[in-house]
């Protein structure tokens, strides 16, 4: 594990050229903000859970995209939870 600091997207953007294992953002809609519209994201891993809090932060927040994504994967548990797998679409 390595923790960023500085200019993060930068940092991001010059590990994505190196060789290695993915990188992995959890739980960071403010890093997800600032990297997203430098396309520095391939993948987004969502759990949708059956419920509606009607309350709480936003993921994606006001001025987020416009961002099309594809489909990659979708996986339902045994609790009614839908682990998806998106990526951006080119274009």
């Amino acid at each position: 594990m390595r923790l960023l600091s500085g200019d993060v997207p930068a940092a991001v953007a010059e590990l994505k050229q190196t060789p290695g294992d993915d990188l992995h953002i959890m739980g960071s809609g403010a890093l997800i903000q600032s990297l997203s519209p430098l396309g520095l994201i391939d993948e987004y891993l969502l759990c949708v859970h059956p419920l509606v809090l009607g309350a709480g932060r936003r993921l994606f927040a006001d001025g987020f995209g416009p961002i099309a994504f594809g489909l990659a994967n979708a996986t339902p548990t045994a609790t009614g939870v839908i682990i998806a797998t998106y990526r951006p679409l080119e274009g």
